[in-house]
C-alpha cells in the first residue's frame, strides 16, 4: 500500500489550522503488470471520522482478492463543510483516471464504494460528476462521473422524514441544514438520479435503527424510475455498521453478491 496525495499543490479550501491532513488515498494496486477495473472505497464515520479499520482496509484487501484495484480515500471531515468533501471525492476519481496507466487501471472501469455517511459521499459522486473541467490543472479536465456505484448501510437522504439529520448537520452546518432547503433536497440522492447515472449496487439491513432501511429504498425506487441498472438487498437482522457482517449468516453474504455484481457489469 502506497499513499498518493490528491493534490501535488495544496487542496483547495484546506486549513492547516483544522489539524487535519490533506485528503489522500491510499493505494492497493495489485502488481501484476495486468490492468485492472478500480474502486475508490470511502468509509463511514458521521463525516466526523472515517472507520478505516472494517470499512476501509479490509475492503481494499477483499477487491484485491477478486482481481480489482483499490484505493481508500482520506477525505476531509467536520469542521470542514459541502462542498469540500464532494470536492475530494470527485478529485479521487480524476486522480486515478488520470493515473490510469501508472496504476494499471482500465479507465472506464473505476466504481465507487461508500459506507453509511461515506455511502453519502458516494451517492454524491453518482450524482454530481461533470466530464472535465476547464478551470484547474490537468487532472481537473479528467471526467469524474464513476462508472459504478456502491452503497452499504448508506445515508441517501439528508430529508428530515427518514434521512440521517446528524449526518447532514455534519456537513452542511446547522444554519445551512434549516435554511437551504433546496441543497437539502439536491443532496439527497432520491431527488438527483441522472438519466446517465452509473449502475448501482446497495444493500441495508431492516434492523438497522442509526441510518433507516427507507434511504436505500427510496434510492432504489429513484433509479428505477430512471430506468439505471441496480441491485438492492436488504438483510432481515443486523445493526448498523456491520462493515463484513462476518458474525451474520445472512449479511456476511452481501460481499460475495457483490462480487458477482462487479463481475456482471465487467469490473
Amino acid at each position: 500500500m502506497k499513499n498518493y496525495l490528491l493534490w501535488e499543490n495544496g487542496a483547495p479550501g484546506f486549513d492547516p489550522s483544522i489539524g487535519q491532513a490533506e485528503p489522500s488515498v491510499d493505494a492497493y494496486i495489485i502488481e501484476d503488470g495486468k490492468e485492472h477495473s478500480a474502486v475508490i472505497v470511502c468509509p463511514g464515520g458521521g463525516y466526523t471520522h472515517r472507520a478505516e479499520d472494517h470499512e476501509g482496509k479490509q475492503v481494499c484487501e477483499f477487491l484485491n482478492s477478486h482481481g480489482i484495484n483499490a484505493f481508500m480515500l482520506k477525505y476531509r471531515l467536520r469542521p470542514y463543510r459541502y462542498p469540500i468533501e464532494l470536492y475530494d471525492v470527485q478529485r479521487a476519481i480524476r486522480f486515478v483516471r488520470y493515473n490510469a496507466e501508472k496504476f494499471g487501471v482500465i479507465s472506464d472501469k473505476i466504481g465507487v464504494l461508500g459506507f453509511s455517511a461515506g455511502g453519502h459521499l458516494s451517492v454524491m459522486a453518482i450524482e454530481h460528476y461533470d466530464y472535465g473541467r476547464d478551470d484547474g490543472d490537468e487532472i481537473d479536465r479528467v471526467s469524474c462521473r464513476p462508472d459504478a456505484g456502491v452503497l452499504c448501510y448508506a445515508v441517501c437522504s439528508l430529508e428530515k422524514d427518514f434521512g440521517h439529520v446528524g449526518c447532514a448537520i455534519n456537513l452542511l452546518g446547522e444554519e445551512t441544514y434549516n435554511n437551504d432547503k433546496e441543497l437539502v433536497t439536491r443532496l439527497s440522492g432520491e431527488n438527483s438520479v441522472r438519466d446517465d447515472c452509473p449502475p448501482v449496487f446497495l444493500w441495508h439491513t431492516a434492523e438497522d435503527d442509526c441510518v433507516n432501511v427507507a434511504n436505500s429504498i427510496a434510492m432504489a425506487t429513484a433509479l428505477r424510475e430512471k430506468k439505471i441498472p441496480y441491485e438492492l438487498h436488504i438483510f432481515p437482522y443486523g445493526d448498523h455498521g456491520l462493515g463484513f457482517g462476518l458474525d451474520r449468516p445472512g449479511v456476511k453474504r452481501w460481499s460475495y453478491l457483490l462480487a458477482e455484481w462487479l463481475g456482471e457489469i465487467g469490473f
